[in-house]
Parts: structure tokens; sequence; C-alpha cells
């Protein structure tokens, strides 16, 4: 299967590469046009017209790190734009195909519903409030030309990755090894959490799925809170977790992502693939973060 994927250099899209290797795809990575003077959004130039375009799948991760920086406005702008205008382009780009993806698969995120304290979402919920809810709604909806296209679009709605090579966990971990790290806020908040060995394996589930498209919850059945997150990496670090960081001091060095990134509940479920049969690898958070922490 011919697979053409962005965003391949990230927490992703490096992981997911090697997977689709090992399962027999030829995958193309997409870059950006770096060039000032340039038209087009991604350097499709490298893209002949002819067979060398024709892809059975295409995977959609590009954006600008959310998590990296504090949120100013021009910061929330480079966010929107990265997913709305990149999005946009890349499906500009498909409508050129004279033979068009079978499966368009697009990155998003469980943010899309807000916070909402131990209210259990699946697929079906409403959208939230907030500025990463109304990201994700407005990039979902640039996929949703695609289908009037023919093409499966599939939406992933990703919760924190656990991953030994970056993400949240990398920049959790040295502040737990010098016994810094401690709970959030309440710490009753929910996380969703997914590992980098699921998420992969999702994601070719899916790609394989034809029946399955629209809003996909990319989480781990096992639900955790910010001070169950907490206790099991103090665990696994074999370190203790004494502190705690007040709502008002993640707010002042934060800003407004404290309130929708490490505030925020969500307690979310993944309902398309349990009811699909998917099978999760694995079914503990204590032995993901053992791993985590010893392949880094």
């Amino acid at each position: 299967m011919k697979t053409l994927i962005t965003g391949s250099a990230g927490l992703v899209g490096s992981a997911l590469v090697e997977y689709l290797f090992t399962q027999g795809h030829t995958v193309h990575c997409l870059k950006r046009n770096r060039l000032a003077e340039a038209d087009n959004f991604w350097a499709t130039t490298d893209l002949s017209k002819n067979s060398d375009s024709i892809f059975q799948t295409v995977i959609h991760l590009a954006g600008e790190n959310v998590a990296q920086g504090r949120w100013t406005e021009r910061k929330k702008q480079q966010i929107l734009f990265s997913r709305l205008e990149g999005t946009k382009r890349l499906v500009d780009y498909i409508s050129t195909l004279q033979e068009k993806p079978g499966v368009f698969l697009c990155a998003s995120a469980i943010g899309y519903y807000g916070s909402r304290g131990d209210e259990i979402l699946d697929e079906n919920s409403a959208l939230g409030s907030g500025f990463l809810a109304d990201v994700c709604r407005q990039w979902e909806r640039e996929t949703q030309r695609l289908v009037t296209m023919g093409v499966r679009v599939v939406n992933l709605r990703f919760g924190m990755i656990l991953s030994p090579r970056g993400g949240a966990l990398h920049k959790m971990i040295p502040p737990f090894q010098a016994r810094l790290g401690g709970i959030i806020g309440s710490g009753k908040q929910y996380i969703s959490w997914i590992s980098i060995r699921d998420l992969v394996q999702i994601v070719g589930f899916l790609i394989n799925r034809d029946h399955i498209s629209g809003p996909v919850n990319i989480v781990s059945p096992i639900q955790t809170t910010n001070g169950g997150l907490t206790k099991a990496l103090g665990k696994a670090l074999n370190r203790w977790t004494p502190f705690k960081i007040p709502t008002f001091m993640a707010r002042l060095v934060f800003g407004e992502m404290a309130d929708e990134m490490l505030l925020s509940s969500s307690r979310v479920t993944p309902k398309v693939l349990l009811e699909s049969g998917y099978e999760f690898s694995d079914q503990s958070l204590d032995a993901v973060l053992k791993f985590c922490i010893e392949k880094q």
C-alpha cells in the first residue's frame, strides 16, 4: 500500500512511519514548502502527476505544537493557521488528483470536548468550549470536502500520548526525578491517555476498516486522573511526589494553556474502537510508564 504522510518528523509521525514500513507500506513523507515566494503550502512539486502521485492512504499529522511555549495571541494564531491552512491546501491538492486516495486520516484531539469534569465522553458527545475545542472543530471541518469527493475521512482524536521518545512524559520526568513533581490543581481532573504502541497499531487498524469514518477517540479504555498519573509516575521513578502545584500557580506560569491542558478534565472513552473489535495491547498504565522510562 502506498501512503502519503505529513508531520513525519514529529512524535507520532516518526513512530508511525517505522510501523507502516513493517506493515508493507511504501511511505512518502510530504514536507512544507519553505520557499518564501512559493505558491504551494506543501512541496507537492516533488510529486509527479503520473503514477507516482497515486496514494491509497493519506495521513495528515502536521501542525504547530500546542504544548510548546506560552499561548500568546500570535502563538494561538500559528496553532490555528498551521492546521487550517495546511489541511485546506492538502485537500486542494488531492482534489486535483485523477485517482483519489481511499482514506484520509487527519489528526485532531480530545480537546474537541473541552473540560467536562467526570462526564463520560464518546465520539457522539457534543463540542466543548474553549480555544482547543474551536481549533479541533475548524480542523475537522476542513476535511469534510473530501467526503464529497468519495474519500473516507477519519478524524483521529488523540489523547495524551505516552512515548519514550518525547511528548508530555518527556517534560514530566525531569521534575519528578528531581523530586519536584506533584499533583496539579485538585488532581481530580481526568486524563485520557494512549501509548505510542497502541496508537500506531490503531492507525493501521483504521486504515483497513472501510466501515469506520468520522471521529475516532484514540485513547486507552483505562482512565486515570492527574493524581493517579502523578502517583503512577512517582512509583515508576521510585520518587515521592509530595508537592502540589495550586491552580493559581499553574495559571500564573502557563496562562490560558493551564486551564485548557493542565487543569482540564477529559474522561474520554474509545467507543468506536471497542465496538469495532480493536484489542488494546497495553492494559496497564504502570507497565506503559515503566516501559517508557526504561527506553528513554
